[in-house]
């Protein structure tokens, strides 16, 4: 069941309202996802510059590597490596400096002094913010370029069998969270007699059971799944405190010292709440198990949104409490959805009446859902580009239109629950009530305090007692197979069911990816940094000193025109298109993207009208400006210039 209109048994004319108003929520969503732009966010960090940069060819060796960063990260002994081209390391191996200065996030590491001509490779990993792992490399050259031996792994970290365990842990952690939530929810808010239910103990149960295995899984795998990527690690007592030390961590523990609280919510529940006869008792008690699980839940929820992609980047104060209501109104809704089958299949006498407040309950986070996610959308996405250009934002698409899919098989089940209820409400309200006969495996606890006749072996009587009670149930339970209403309403919630499992699965995987705003803004820094294609470069440019004989023409060639070591050559035509000489040729390059020179160049005469200039340095790939300076008498001078690209 999902969302509905709070009175089933509405108007023909409410009916059609309802649905509008569900189509309009999900238009909303939709349209709010991919339209929704504004000022930067990031989440998973990403690599935003460094220097020296990729592909560079630098004169001199510098005396330390510095990458800058999107946001903040944690580093430690190895982070940031440095390779030669034999492999060895050419950092000292101390631990990276932090550079950082206001918003800028920049971490550094000391060069062995007198380094070797040829290619460089740095190697960095850590982990973001948001709790994800991140790693990466490129690679420098010094003086020229050169062949190198270095092998780096061909698995990203968090990748391998630990990254593949620890996936299927955080999908296991999101299903018993909604389940325990969403189970306890609809006992206590939809359908109170299921509390003594053991089909519905079971379920809420298995969900805590469940979510806490996960998390202690997590926090074990933590320190290889950020690291080496060793199932060995994960009984690294060294590594498990560091583990404990860091937000994640931090959050992990959080979540088991809450789910012991939630064991104590579960005890009650299906305990003393299951048990208590008067109606002022059970109330009171009804309201204080509300607001208790009510911050329990809450509680649980928060170490998600504390410690993953609502803790970073744009307006983390408010997304995190956002987040918070978007994971309690998916367990609201999958968990009542799960909880709603399982009544409907293994305990069949649950009443319409339980059916109708959970219309209600899904109707409700459906709007909630509706506009957390397209605040959070926002955030992580922004832009049409990178909502169809990006994993993160097709994911999205996936799950949108997934939840269309649900909605409109939510459709059929209200369908379903309207005739229930309309059914009911023309019998007397017998069926809208949600007292239950105790099903088949309730028999035993039902049937065993019937006092024997007089005469009659007590044994012997509860015996028969039982017996009668399971003919009861099974014969109940035929009846209610057999009714049409009840059996095409649990069709369409194992079809909703089918689909909110699949949607759980997108959900957990989209936690997992870069979104998409961080990997375009990445994306337009490696596109801005590529080398670009190699090749000598020719120039031939018109000049004008406004004096006598001051007019000709100037012609370049850079060769091989990439990064590195170049040969140029400079040659002077005069306006009748014969070598002409000058009295002074001067040659600068700028590249003004990086501010970068002007670079002097002096090139030496070789013949009339010819100079020439070796061992020119380009030290990284982009748009070039070259400025000539052509002197053709004391007074007579003029500078022209011309872009060209140069990778």
């Amino acid at each position: 069941m999902t969302a509905t209109a709070p009175r089933l048994g509405a108007s023909p004319i409410r009916r059609p309202f309802a649905a509008a108003a569900l189509v309009a929520a999900l238009v909303s969503l939709l349209f709010g996802l991919m339209l929704a732009g504004a000022g930067p966010a990031s989440a998973h960090a990403a690599l935003t510059g460094s220097d020296p940069q990729d592909g560079a060819v630098v004169a001199t060796a510098p005396k330390e590597v510095t990458l800058t960063f999107s946001e903040a990260i944690a580093v430690g002994d190895g982070s940031i490596r440095v390779l030669d081209p034999s492999s060895k390391r050419a950092d000292t191996g101390a631990e990276p400096k932090d550079l950082s200065e206001g918003s800028t996030v920049r971490y550094g590491v000391e060069l062995h002094p007198g380094l070797p001509d040829g290619t460089y490779t740095v190697a960095w990993q850590a982990v973001s913010a948001d709790s994800h792992p991140i790693s990466g490399a490129f690679t420098f050259s010094i003086g020229a370029p050169s062949e190198t031996t270095v092998a780096l792994p061909s698995e990203e970290v968090g990748g391998g069998p630990v990254g593949i365990v620890y996936g299927i842990a955080r999908y296991a952690a999101y299903t018993g969270f909604i389940l325990l939530v969403g189970g306890a929810a609809f006992v206590l808010g939809c359908w109170p007699r299921g509390a003594s239910a053991r089909p519905m103990q079971r379920l809420v149960v298995r969900g805590w059971v469940t979510l806490t295995a996960a998390t202690l899984v997590m926090l074990l795998l933590r320190n290889p799944y950020t690291g080496s990527g060793k199932f060995a690690d994960a009984f690294d007592l060294d590594g498990l405190q560091a583990v404990l030390d860091t937000k994640p961590g931090a959050a992990l523990v959080s979540r088991l010292l809450l789910l012991g609280a939630a064991a104590l919510f579960i005890a009650v529940l299906f305990g003393t709440y299951a048990r208590r006869e008067d109606a002022v008792e059970k109330k009171d008690l009804t309201f204080g198990l509300a607001v208790g699980g009510g911050v329990v839940a809450a509680g649980i929820a928060a170490t998600w949104a504390m410690s993953e992609h609502a803790s970073t980047g744009l307006q983390a104060g408010i997304a995190m409490p956002v987040d918070v209501l978007h994971l309690l109104a998916v367990a609201a809704w999958l968990g009542g959805l799960v909880s709603l089958l399982v009544a409907l299949y293994r305990t069949p006498d649950i009443g319409s009446g339980a059916v109708r407040r959970f219309s209600r309950v899904a109707f409700g986070s459906v709007l909630v859902l509706a506009a957390t996610g397209i605040y959070q959308s926002w955030r992580q996405v922004g832009s049409w580009s990178a909502l169809t250009g990006t994993r993160y934002g097709q994911l999205l698409i996936i799950k949108v239109a997934l939840i269309a899919v649900l909605l409109a098989v939510a459709w059929f089940s209200r369908r379903w629950t309207a005739r229930l209820t309309d059914r009911a409400a023309a019998s007397g309200g017998a069926e809208a009530t949600d007292t239950a006969a105790p099903a088949p495996e309730d028999a035993e606890e039902a049937s065993g305090t019937e006092e024997a006749p007089d005469g009659v072996d007590p044994a012997r009587a509860a015996q028969l007692a039982r017996q009668r009670a399971v003919l009861t149930a099974t014969k109940k339970k035929r009846i209610r197979d057999a009714d049409p209403e009840r059996s095409g309403l649990r069709r369409s919630v194992l079809a909703e069911a089918a689909v909110a499992v699949v949607l759980l699965a997108v959900t957990t995987v989209l936690t997992s990816t870069e979104p998409g705003r961080t990997e375009e803004e990445a994306g337009a820094g490696a596109a801005a940094t590529a080398p670009a294609a190699t090749g000598p470069v020719n120039l031939s440019m018109p000049f004008d000193t406004g004096g006598q004989n001051g007019k000709g023409t100037v012609r370049i060639d850079i060769d091989p025109g990439r990064t590195g070591s170049n040969e140029l050559h400079v040659w002077v035509d005069g306006s009748d298109g014969k070598p002409m000489d000058v009295p002074e040729l001067k040659v600068a390059l700028t590249l003004e993207a990086q501010e970068i020179g002007p670079l002097p160049v002096v090139p030496d005469r070789l013949a009339e009208g010819h100079w020439s200039a070796s061992g020119v340095q380009i030290p990284m790939a982009g748009e070039w400006k070259v400025d000539v300076t052509v002197r053709t008498s004391d007074i007579d001078q003029v500078t022209i210039d011309e872009n060209v690209k140069i990778g």
